[in-house]
């Protein structure tokens, strides 16, 4: 009988790797927020309760060979009661408090040479000033999806961030804005053994903090700077003892180098590209890693890709998501739909389309297509 894995967050990250777990004779046990989340509708073995319970963590871990998350909000010092009680967390406490916690991050990051924008953890709008106005200020824990985040101008612009990060509990890190050409991510995924893949660097569009679009490879990236992002990926991975997949976003700056932005310790939005478009998806590769299995080939399978986010679109379109399969399967037989059984609210993501093959102008077109007939964006005209 083959090992059981556990996995942490009921959301779409934890649904999609059920399909690679299926093909690879993998039983996961799952910890859902919910009756009926994402990946609770696909993975039969599944509790409901609060992942920031230990007595929880400890069931649903018991008897299963390792853990790994869905998201990384776990907290720390239980990470390290279940590697206490004989579980393999990967990625383990060590590692992963760096993408809990941008302040960590930051520090690490510059004890290791990695070049990211300039940052200080501030206290005070005085702080703030004597770091330097424009400035970005981020919670140091739970942002995501562009929440936690504020681009401040003015003094006055610092009481929200201020008001926010104290009713949390948490602190505030002020980083310069970069004036950057584009946002690129680089993924890798790192087993317990020290065995590494790297996969294409892309380009990702965000829009009000999502990432909406993603295209692998990044056009018109230089070979030279695509080798060193990766090598950030990767030095990252292997100094951080990152087991999984670890995306990291960046700044491409318009004077040509580029700047760690982010670090995510689990699948990534960015990498949705590789279910249709690599060889081996980074969600095979995320489960490969932490049961340390040998890792697939991340190697592309048409020269593009193009990944489109579906978000939940007009009110009168929730409950419709799965009616928009008519017409964009007909009009594009090769494209390549996933939905997250999510219900739809404007602005959630709902699920995404994948668009393949050797011309670049034409995926883009069939994703953002597909992605805005789902959204609801076309209404029902059909071409």
């Amino acid at each position: 009988m083959a090992p059981t894995l556990a996995v942490i967050g009921g959301g779409q990250l934890a649904r999609m790797m059920a399909q690679p777990a299926i093909a690879l004779g993998l039983p996961l046990r799952l910890l859902a927020e919910a009756d009926g989340v994402s990946a609770a509708q696909v993975i039969p073995d599944h509790v409901v309760g609060d992942y920031t319970d230990l007595d929880t963590l400890l069931k649903v871990t018991d008897g299963c060979a390792a853990v790994t998350f869905d998201h990384e909000h776990v907290p720390t010092d239980h990470l390290h009661a279940l590697e206490d009680a004989g579980i393999a967390v990967r990625p383990g406490p060590e590692a992963l408090v760096h993408a809990q916690d941008k302040g960590v991050m930051r520090a690490r990051l510059a004890e290791l040479g990695v070049p990211c924008p300039r940052n200080a953890l501030v206290g005070s709008v005085a702080d703030v000033e004597a770091f330097g106005l424009p400035c970005v200020l981020k919670t140091t824990r739970g942002g995501y999806d562009g929440k936690g985040v504020w681009f401040v101008g003015t003094p006055d612009d610092c009481a929200e961030p201020f008001a926010a990060a104290a009713a949390s509990g948490v602190g505030l890190l002020a980083e310069e804005r970069v004036d950057f050409r584009r946002e690129l991510s680089a993924l890798v995924a790192r087993s317990p053994s020290g065995q590494a893949a790297a996969y294409a660097v892309v380009a990702s569009t965000q829009v009000d903090g999502i990432c909406a679009e993603v295209v692998a490879p990044a056009p018109d990236l230089s070979p030279e700077l695509a080798g060193e992002a990766q090598q950030i990926a990767l030095r990252v991975a292997g100094e951080l003892g990152v087991v999984g997949i670890l995306a990291v976003e960046l700044f491409e700056t318009s004077d040509g180098r580029v700047l760690v932005n982010e670090l995510a310790m689990r699948p990534h939005n960015t990498g949705h590209w590789t279910q249709d478009g690599a060889v081996t998806s980074q969600f095979e590769n995320h489960l490969r890693a932490v049961m340390d299995l040998p890792l697939g080939s991340p190697a592309p399978r048409a020269r593009w890709t193009v990944m489109v986010n579906i978000l939940g679109g007009p009110d009168d379109q929730v409950g419709r998501l799965y009616d928009g399969f008519p017409h964009a399967l007909a009009r594009d037989p090769a494209l390549r739909v996933h939905l997250y059984g999510k219900e739809l609210r404007p602005g959630r993501k709902v699920g995404h389309v994948n668009a393949y093959g050797d011309d670049l102008e034409d995926c883009l077109e069939r994703a953002r297509h597909a992605a805005a007939w789902f959204r609801g964006d076309l209404g029902n005209e059909s071409e």
